[in-house]
């Protein structure tokens, strides 16, 4: 695929419907979308007072965090390979 071109998806995450566009292949986005509507659910849950604003807001911070853990445990596992 050229760089400038783009897929593009409609999905439902958290009961709206977005259209989702990138480079990566379709696979990819809706794998995205479904992690994303599937950690939304599971923190709304848990959080049944929070408007859809606050319950992004939230998911965008937890998976973040989620995503500087395994960066931290992948650095942490370059330096051993580098030192064996």
């Amino acid at each position: 695929m050229a760089l400038d071109e783009k897929n593009r998806i409609i999905t439902t995450i958290y009961g709206r419907e977005y259209t989702i566009v990138g480079s990566e292949p379709t696979d990819h986005l809706r794998k995205v979308a479904q992690i994303v509507d599937s950690k939304m659910h599971e923190i709304g849950a848990q959080n049944r007072a929070l408007d859809s604003g606050r319950l992004a807001v939230l998911t965008a911070v937890n998976m973040t965090h989620d995503y500087l853990m395994l960066l931290e445990k992948y650095r942490e596992l370059e330096k051993r390979l580098e030192n064996s």
